[in-house]
């Protein structure tokens, strides 16, 4: 049995040569407890030497920061805006559509051109600007306290606009997306709206680049049996793929 600084130097090496580890793995590994291996987690987390995660370790902050909008659109950049392409050939011949909020699904507005009309809903005031003047788009703002980070609001007037409404597709963004937690995001006032925003459609595609996979956000907004598309780009493995589209989602690499 290891005494507590091999243990250390241990998990440390393993996370240099993995990226993560896991407590079952590191307790088989070292035979001792996995209460003794959250100790070990824990001591080295307060040291700034990893991060602690749902089951593990990790070299990586497992967790998404809530960016302002106008830092965050600098961030993958083009890969945003080839996931945004890939994600309107989704659109086909529906007549109405959502947009969430956020960078990626701003991309999707951007390049929105419908040949005919078109109901866009949203709680985004740059989405909202960017389509009110387009041709054979109709837009649905919804109302609400705006928040700053993100130019979105959230609140109750925005749900209640949603309780009497429906629409076929709705394209969201997402802080995080983990396969033992879901898909999240990094503010709970708008996780209750995306939560709802959900509810009204029949159709859900997530727009997330690479750098959201294995993230995870504070509010929780839907678990994968409720997603049909996640629409990526090309960093993401094989492996996550399969793992995705094992519970049912299709992948669509940009």
């Amino acid at each position: 049995m290891k005494n507590i600084t091999e243990r250390h130097q241990l998990i440390l090496q393993k996370l240099k040569e993995q990226g993560r580890v896991g407590i079952q793995e590191l307790s088989d590994l070292m035979e001792v407890s996995g209460v003794t291996i959250r100790k070990d987690l824990k001591l080295l987390e307060d040291k700034n030497l990893l991060f602690r995660t749902r089951g593990g370790g990790s070299i990586t902050n497992p967790y998404a920061v809530d960016r302002p909008i106008n830092e965050k659109e600098f961030i993958n950049s083009e890969d945003k805006q080839k996931i945004a392409k890939s994600a309107a050939t989704l659109i086909k011949q529906s007549d109405s559509i959502m947009i969430g909020s956020g960078t990626t699904v701003f991309e999707l507005a951007r390049c929105l051109h419908p040949t005919k009309l078109l109901t866009v809903i949203t709680p985004a005031l740059k989405v909202g600007l960017e389509l009110s003047n387009r041709s054979n788009v109709e837009v649905l703002q919804l109302g609400g306290l705006i928040r700053p980070n993100s130019s979105s609001v959230a609140g109750s007037h925005a749900m209640r606009v949603l309780d009497e409404i429906s629409c076929e597709i709705l394209f969201l963004g997402v802080d995080g997306i983990e396969l033992d937690f879901g898909f999240s995001i990094t503010n709970i006032a708008e996780a209750t709206l995306n939560q709802k925003m959900i509810e009204t459609a029949q159709t859900l595609v997530i727009m997330a680049d690479s750098t959201k996979f294995g993230r995870r956000g504070l509010g929780k907004i839907c678990g994968f049996d409720q997603v049909q598309y996640i629409v990526t780009d090309n960093k993401v493995s094989d492996q996550t793929v399969k793992m995705i589209e094992d519970r049912g989602v299709k992948v669509i690499i940009a």
